[in-house]
């Protein structure tokens, strides 16, 4: 399976690429795509609207998975870390694809062990579990590709439940 993780934000947004099934894991690709602060709102969301159909056509993700915004202090920081995640959300929905939002605590969690992880503890997992010879920088890149290991390790569990119950539902209603 691929996936196509993504570090929501309107200056910066994470974009990561990751490929595995069992329990190898590889990178296929990272980046960063990045807006000037002085551009209009609209026209930076644009050009990430833009980024993400240009990732989405190169690297055809079965899945996106993207970091859930939650509330912090900083009220312009968070809207538009929100406004960079709507076009991720419309950007998979468009292509029928699913995106799952995994909070940062999960993400933490699933890569170090740890939902308390600081991001070089995130960006030193994400190297090792990927066999990278040099860490992801900025933080953001390597926080997308944590995003599609943690969408990898836990999704693929959830659909396996997801799947297991469909087939009992199923199995009862033929029971019936």
């Amino acid at each position: 399976m691929r996936v196509l993780g993504v570090d929501p934000g309107l200056t910066r947004c994470g974009l990561g690429v990751v490929e595995g099934g069992g329990g190898r894991l590889s990178m296929v690709a990272v980046g960063v795509v990045r807006t000037p602060a002085h551009s209009d709102t609209g026209e930076r969301l644009v050009f990430l609207s833009d980024q993400l159909d240009l990732w989405l056509d190169r690297f055809e993700p079965e899945a996106i998975a993207l970091e859930r915004v939650y509330a912090a202090e900083h009220v312009p920081t968070v809207m538009t870390t929100a406004q960079a995640s709507a076009v991720a959300l419309l950007a998979g929905a468009r292509r029928g694809l699913p995106v799952v939002m995994h909070t940062p605590t999960e993400v933490k969690a699933s890569v170090t062990g740890s939902g308390r992880a600081d991001k070089a503890q995130v960006t030193a997992m994400v190297t090792r579990i990927l066999g990278l010879a040099v860490a992801p920088k900025p933080a953001d890149a390597a926080d997308a590709l944590a995003l599609a290991i943690c969408h990898l390790w836990r999704g693929a569990g959830n659909d396996r439940l997801a799947l297991a119950a469909a087939s009992e539902r199923a199995r009862l209603k033929a029971v019936r």
